[in-house]
């Protein structure tokens, strides 16, 4: 990968990793927090969609079928990842997630988009997978919350890690199919943008009564929709914008060092337990990236 591509990976991943703390703050809050998190969204973005090449250069057809499928996609992801914040624990949730959608996309990624990206290449991607998987399982076992006892020897499977698997599929199939978007032509600003929009109707129809709580979430939490509003689609304007000049086999993978940032905030900040099992795993997805920027 092109050091221009590594910088805007590495600097997507420190995006997403803030917006997740603030997203694991606010999970219980649900609905309310998502529909503001998208208008703030749209209102700091759309100003920038002129200075930044307009809708692109694909046709308006094949933008707005982009957005349609992509926003639905996202929905499903945002839906199913704060539903893990609320049952499940942070490190949990966010790296099994965040594991099994790069190891999805990069074989969907060969399969469907005909990369070959280098063995060497591969290699870093499977020890960043690696070491993501670890650091989501560190603290199982450790006297975490992992299901109610049904009977001697038998436990519910952790509800945390399925809906860490669960929204990694939603993050495979909207990263492929967002970068066949932007492939096409479509501006990564544009499409992020369009794609909110459409965020913004779905959650507004899925609101319901709640729409009542939409007043005091704003003022209880208007800071963190703000910086939600500035650094979700942030950080994946420049996953699109890497995607562009880099294959995903290889972006895919590398913005999971977002996983070793939330780590340490959940080890310092949370104190969720295994310190030096989540830094020897850390260790291993830095390990990986190393091979990746190759």
């Amino acid at each position: 990968m092109s050091p221009f591509a590594v910088l805007l990976v590495l600097s997507a991943a420190v995006a997403h990793a803030s917006w997740n703390v603030l997203a694991h703050g606010v999970s219980r809050i649900g609905l309310p927090f998502l529909w503001l998190g998208a208008v703030s969204s749209v209102v700091v973005w759309v100003g920038v969609v002129p200075f930044t090449g307009g809708l692109g250069s694909g046709s308006v057809g094949a933008f707005l079928l982009g957005i349609v499928v992509s926003g639905l996609l996202h929905v499903a992801y945002m839906l199913v990842l704060q539903r893990g914040y609320r049952v499940g624990r942070l490190s949990t949730v966010y790296a099994t997630a965040r594991g099994t959608g790069p190891t999805i996309s990069v074989v969907l990624a060969v399969t469907l988009l005909g990369e070959r990206p280098s063995w060497w290449s591969l290699a870093g991607g499977l020890l960043v997978l690696v070491g993501v998987v670890a650091v989501g399982l560190a603290d199982r076992g450790d006297g975490a919350p992992v299901g109610r006892v049904l009977s001697p020897g038998r436990r519910r499977v952790d509800p945390g890690l399925v809906a860490g698997l669960l929204t990694g599929v939603a993050i495979a199939a909207y990263t492929i199919w967002d970068a066949h978007i932007v492939r096409g032509g479509a501006s990564p600003v544009a499409f992020m943008v369009g794609c909110t929009a459409v965020e913004v109707v779905l959650f507004g129809a899925a609101l319901g009564p709640r729409r009542r709580e939409v007043l005091p979430v704003l003022r209880a939490h208007w800071a963190r929709v703000l910086a939600f509003g500035v650094l979700s689609p942030l950080s994946y304007i420049l996953v699109l914008l890497a995607i562009t000049i880099a294959p995903v086999a290889l972006v895919a993978p590398m913005r999971e060092v977002s996983v070793v940032l939330v780590s340490v905030f959940g080890v310092v900040v949370l104190h969720e337990g295994r310190a030096g099992t989540r830094i020897a795993s850390s260790v291993v997805v830095l390990a990986g990236i190393a091979l990746l920027a190759v």
